[in-house]
């Protein structure tokens, strides 16, 4: 189970979203260190944990950001505000093409995993078939979002 998470979209200033339309990861990173002029590539991986060829490869878009981690997601956003650059979980969300989520809670979690736990194996199986096409489906609307 996770902890509570902040709202994934909160902001100190909602007016002041700075998404730019179409704007995907690379571009977003890229304008988010150039508010960070001390800081380097190297500094945002070691920063949010991960990798520096994973990073460099999301930058130069040799590898897809579609399957990134949400907790890989904040823990950018986490570095960025460290530093005093200002962004939004919803901005880098939308910038890897994917739906911003819910917010999480212990009880919520709790519940859909004691609900899974009495399904019959063939329903459990169906039902992580329902979640995965309903993450799909929220994942083109962004997609759809992001082009519009």
């Amino acid at each position: 189970m996770t902890s509570p998470q902040n709202d994934p979209g909160e902001t100190d200033h909602p007016a002041e979203d700075r998404a730019h339309r179409g704007e995907d990861l690379a571009a977003l990173l890229e304008r988010l260190l150039a508010e960070a002029p001390d800081r380097t590539q190297k500094d945002l991986a070691g920063a949010a944990g991960i990798s520096y060829p994973t990073l460099n490869a999301w930058m130069n878009r040799t590898r897809g950001t579609s399957r990134v981690a949400p907790e890989t997601l904040r823990a950018l956003v986490d570095a960025f505000r460290h530093w005093g650059v200002g962004v939004t979980p919803k901005e880098m969300f939308e910038a890897a093409g994917r739906p911003v989520p819910g917010r999480t809670d212990e009880e919520r979690e709790g519940r859909l995993l004691t609900l899974y736990r009495q399904l019959p194996e063939n329903k459990q199986r169906d039902l992580i078939k329902f979640a995965e096409a309903m993450l799909r489906d929220a994942a083109a609307a962004v997609q759809v979002s992001r082009v519009s």
